[in-house]
């Protein structure tokens, strides 16, 4: 519950980074909208890390081993440091200038361009963030990563208020704005794990600074393939939106209400992801294989459960909710339409993805990323075929999420079914 919490407050906060955006300004909404995307697709690969450390500090609880923790914990951040640099260097310096030579709107690319460089310093407490977040989960502490969420989406609505439109005696920033002020609320957000963190009684990881090779290694070897595959799963819809910009700000405009909106749907998927992955870890990790079945029908009801709340608008009064994103009339019956339409995708996705994670969890993370890498090249082909080559209204173009669920639903359910994944050691 505390997971969901965290994710429907994460997605309160996009929707209303959407709504401030979209009465600033149109460009500036499609701007930060696809230059989000970016951004996100390369955090990807630091919560990739983070997964990572999560699914190895459960195994070593699981297995009795306290011992171990502070050399994956110590090992995790000094990782996690150096892609932080990489990433930070490589949106700060690179993405601008290739924005440009891609973007079919100049003014856009620009927009994008100065969000980039700005939203590029979150790299550097989210990296921080993400490794003690990643202790909590393992032990199954859920009620910290609440808190920091509900801090970091307070202080994003605040700021967010304040600097793109020039409230409270700031300077109207607009994009630039909305940049920093997500930039600081991670900030603070990382501030108050760290104090949490500090206050754990069961903490035995202060003191520690010295690096295990062995840790570092294992860590890349469980964490590298969700690196990737976070990347390559948000990169494909980046690449998507780009494809959508080609094609017009219309169709740019409607694909970015139906983003804002769609993050609801994964409040209790990303929520029991998480738990899925500490679960699955832990039970193995005590030699409980035998219960991870009924531990999946169980997450897959109540998820089917918790996506009827959190997304049951999109089926009953979508038109309400794209308005509160977006209130331009233009925008409202065919953003609707689409949401109608891939609503059923969503659950379908909610049952699929506790297979998906529990692969995850058992540590066969490159077979989760071979899933995905297949998933992927599908997903893209049908997307060119959809967008380019048949040049379907942007209504049918967005029947790809199916495509992308139940092919990668298939392929997890079949791995499972036909393969010794519970013997994986890690």
């Amino acid at each position: 519950m505390p997971l969901m919490v965290s994710g429907f407050i994460q997605s309160i906060v996009l929707l209303t980074d959407s709504a401030f955006l979209s009465r600033y300004d149109t460009l500036a909404f499609d701007a930060v909208g696809n230059a989000g995307l970016l951004f996100i697709t390369c955090f990807m690969i630091m919560v990739g890390l983070g997964d990572g450390t999560q699914i190895i500090l459960a195994r070593r609880i699981g297995e009795n081993k306290s011992a171990e923790l502070p050399k994956v914990f110590t090992s995790a951040i000094s990782i996690q440091f150096l892609f932080a640099i990489i990433l930070f260097l490589g949106l700060f310096i690179g993405a601008p200038s290739l924005l440009l030579s891609i973007s079919r709107d100049a003014l856009i690319a620009e927009l994008q361009g100065e969000f980039l460089s700005i939203r590029a310093f979150a790299f550097f407490p989210s990296c921080l963030f993400l490794i003690v977040q990643a202790y909590f989960l393992g032990k199954g502490k859920t009620w910290p990563v609440l808190f920091s969420a509900v801090l970091t989406a307070l202080s994003n609505i605040v700021l967010d208020y304040a600097l793109i439109f020039g409230n409270l005696g700031c300077s109207e920033l607009g994009v630039q704005g909305a940049a920093l002020a997500s930039t600081l609320s991670d900030l603070i957000g990382m501030l108050s794990m760290l104090v949490l963190f500090n206050y754990d009684k069961e903490n035995k990881l202060f003191g520690i600074a010295f690096l295990n090779t062995k840790s570092i290694k294992n860590i890349l070897k469980v964490s590298s393939p969700l690196m990737l595959q976070g990347a390559i799963a948000l990169g494909t819809w980046t690449l998507f939106f780009m494809m959508l910009e080609q094609r017009g700000v219309f169709e740019l405009t409607v694909s970015q209400n139906i983003r804002s909106i769609y993050f609801l749907a994964f409040v209790p998927i990303w929520g029991f992801a998480g738990t899925t992955k500490t679960y699955v870890s832990q039970y193995l990790g005590n030699g409980k294989a035998e219960l991870i079945p009924v531990l999946q029908k169980r997450i897959q009801i109540l998820t089917t459960l918790f996506l009827l709340i959190s997304f049951h608008g999109a089926i009953l009064y979508p038109e309400t909710l794209v308005s509160w994103i977006n209130p331009e009339e233009a925008y409202i019956e065919k953003s609707a339409s689409i949401l109608r339409l891939i609503s059923l995708s969503v659950i379908l996705y909610g049952i699929i993805s506790v297979y998906y994670q529990t692969i995850q969890g058992s540590g066969n993370t490159f077979y989760s990323l071979c899933i995905e890498l297949s998933t992927v090249v599908i997903y893209i082909t049908a997307c060119y075929f959809f967008i380019n080559v048949f040049s379907l209204d942007i209504y049918w173009i967005w029947t790809v999420e199916y495509i992308y669920f139940g092919v990668i639903g298939m392929m997890s359910f079949l791995y499972l079914k036909n393969s010794n994944w519970k013997l994986k050691s890690i």
